[in-house]
């Protein structure tokens, strides 16, 4: 994308989206299945994919930049969509690097199939996919949240189409179903459809900020919202519910000690997210989510991994504070440059 472009993108994010988070404007608030009407912080486009016989929509956004530079691919969380990579997206542009930001199957603007077998394998082919028709051969794979396990998987499934592996705040650390029982799909749709605006800012605030709020905070929160008072409400549930599943049923934590790839952790260390926390099985005293220690845990499983440690910080430290969260990453995005 051309600069004048960019800046064009980065103009309205920064002038619109604060302007917009007042929680009274998220009252009537309503989005489709594929956020018809909110606003992407650059230019979105859509690779048509073929996958399990079925024809879908990929939502993606892709800043060109040098081309002597790596393509970074920045792979988002369950309750996130691409756009809330876009001040990372930005920091990176400016620094000469090409960034392709996929909306997941399921996710974002992309399809959102209700019969779809969700598994971090065909999402990571998806992307792979992805890549093949932008030419793009070699990449940096940098997942948040659930996108971590999911950078981690396109590692494993193809260490030659990754250059390097960075994990931010990744859940997946633990092998959560050694922990809690397992939930059935039914049980997180019935959750999913108890949603509300109250709940939704309530859960971020209370476990992403510490207690913290303000209207950059607010802002991400309008997508989740507005599917929670919106017409696909139903749909919607029961795709968040599939790739609830996914989350429990297919640890990538057991195979850390296979990755091929030069690895970077960076974990704000106040985090304490972990999945299942309420139904933990009966006897098992394990804490899940001490992620001021976890880092240290699974750095000694994965063969090259450094560990960059954000303490004060919580699950979102690209949001929380950019300017810390850039100077670990810009020492992540050259870790063994030398390895091709």
């Amino acid at each position: 994308m051309k600069k004048t472009v960019l800046f064009l993108f980065a103009g309205l994010l920064l002038s619109s989206v604060p302007v917009q988070a007042d929680e009274t404007a998220t009252e009537s608030l309503t989005y489709d299945a594929r956020l018809t009407g909110y606003t992407y912080p650059f230019e979105v486009s859509f690779y048509s994919v073929s996958s399990q016989g079925k024809s879908l929509e990929m939502a993606y956004m892709y800043l060109e930049g040098d081309k002597n530079k790596p393509v970074v691919i920045l792979l988002h969380g369950k309750n996130f969509n691409g756009a809330y990579w876009a001040q990372t997206a930005l920091w990176l542009h400016d620094r000469g690097y090409s960034i392709l930001i996929p909306d997941q199957i399921g996710f974002g603007k992309s399809s959102k199939p209700v019969d779809y077998q969700f598994s971090f394998a065909a999402l990571a082919t998806n992307t792979r996919k992805l890549m093949d028709e932008l030419n793009i051969r070699k990449s940096i794979i940098v997942g948040h949240s659930m996108g971590g396990m999911l950078a981690s998987r396109f590692a494993l499934l193809y260490p030659d189409r990754t250059q390097k592996l960075i994990l931010v705040n990744a859940i997946g650390l633990e092998n959560y179903l050694q922990y809690v029982q397992y939930k059935d799909v039914d049980f997180f749709y019935r959750n999913e459809l108890g949603q509300t605006a109250e709940k939704i800012r309530r859960y971020q605030q209370k476990n992403y900020y510490d207690g913290a709020w303000n209207k950059t905070y607010a802002a991400w929160t309008y997508p989740l919202i507005g599917w929670a008072q919106g017409p696909d409400k139903d749909q919607l549930a029961k795709v968040s519910a599939r790739t609830y599943d996914m989350i429990f049923t297919q640890p990538t934590v057991t195979e850390f000690p296979i990755i091929q790839v030069p690895t970077a952790l960076i974990l704000g260390t106040r985090d304490r997210t972990g999945p299942g926390r309420g139904w933990k099985r009966d006897g098992v005293d394990y804490e899940l989510g001490r992620y001021d220690r976890l880092g240290r845990q699974v750095i000694r499983l994965i063969p090259q991994a450094t560990l960059y440690e954000l303490p004060g910080l919580g699950h979102l430290p690209q949001i929380e504070d950019f300017d810390r969260f850039k100077e670990v990453f810009a020492k992540a995005l050259v870790l063994n440059s030398e390895q091709k």
